[in-house]
């Protein structure tokens, strides 16, 4: 017998087939942290791979991982987790980016092509900050916006399972109707 496995505890301390309990007076399913940091491994090992490819080649390779992650959890009702790790999944991409240009000169003629000023894309190449910082700084953010993944076809977690859970509540409820 597995010790871990049987223990008992409060839901909110235990997991279940990577779900997990809100510590509230009515309980909500949601993704246990385990399963996230699992999850954020899988997508490191992932993201390392894709350091020298086109990036919309990339994000379709990462969008049947996406999509099959935000199957399993669709019967999650906590949806901050996967805002988060939109937001996180995002920065990772604009970091991939910063990493492909290399130079001081590729970062500021990249950043002014899409977009920035002369001064602040000169300012933001020669900052000397490392990728990660860069990734989530605003001038990467004014660049690359999300509306700029979402035209090379990244897959948003949230917008995911929204969709699935409406198709969820069709399946359970029938046709949900309005009343004018």
């Amino acid at each position: 017998m597995n010790p871990d496995q049987s223990a008992a505890g409060r839901p909110w301390n235990r997991k279940f087939l990577g779900y997990s309990m809100t510590s509230h007076r009515q309980p909500r399913l949601k993704v246990a942290l385990q399963s996230v940091e699992r999850f954020k491994a899988k997508l490191r090992r992932l993201f390392r791979l894709g350091r020298g490819r086109n990036l919309q080649r990339f994000i379709q390779d990462l969008t049947p991982v996406l999509r099959g992650w935000v199957n399993y959890f669709r019967l999650a009702e906590v949806k901050g987790i996967f805002e988060e790790l939109d937001q996180w999944i995002r920065r990772k991409l604009r970091g991939l980016l910063w990493r492909q240009w290399k130079r001081v000169y590729a970062r500021a003629k990249n950043l002014m092509k899409w977009g920035l000023s002369q001064g602040l894309a000169w300012i933001s190449a020669t900052n000397g900050r490392g990728p990660w910082w860069n990734a989530g700084a605003s001038h990467m953010n004014e660049a690359f916006p999300k509306k700029y993944f979402d035209g090379l076809g990244l897959v948003t977690l949230l917008d995911q399972l929204r969709s699935l859970q409406g198709n969820l509540r069709t399946a359970v409820y029938g046709t949900v109707r309005t009343v004018v």
